[in-house]
């Protein structure tokens, strides 16, 4: 096997590791943001070392071009989304672990302009 390949296949079990450890962390958390937040990382850290791995594989210019696109959508998406599922989560209601501390969100002043609705 060439540098390349052995590097590719680490990257791409190093990766599916990752998203062994969000599997498991959305079985393991207490809670709904913590499974969210477990979830958000092992999706964009797994899903751009997998991505890594396959340019690794096949480094030609135009999976170069593709797997750049896919890998910027992908991290941008999964920022995005798990953002708006944390937002949606805490506007429904849904109740953190008994063990959160602090909640920044319930102490916003309402009347503060950069506060949104």
């Amino acid at each position: 096997m060439t540098p390349n390949e052995v590097l590719a296949v680490v990257c791409a079990i190093t990766g599916a590791f990752i998203f062994a450890v969000g599997a498991f962390g959305l079985l393991r958390l207490p809670d709904f943001y913590g499974r969210l937040q477990g979830i958000s990382i092992s999706a964009g850290l797994g899903t751009a070392l997998l991505l890594l791995g396959l340019l690794l594989w096949f480094p030609t210019p135009e999976n170069v071009l593709k797997i750049g696109l896919a890998l910027l959508v992908q991290l941008a998406t999964v920022a995005v989304g798990g953002n708006a599922l944390a937002r949606a989560g805490y506007l429904v209601g849904t109740p953190a672990a008994p063990n959160t501390r602090h909640d920044a969100l319930a102490a916003a002043d309402p009347n503060d302009p950069m506060h949104e609705d």
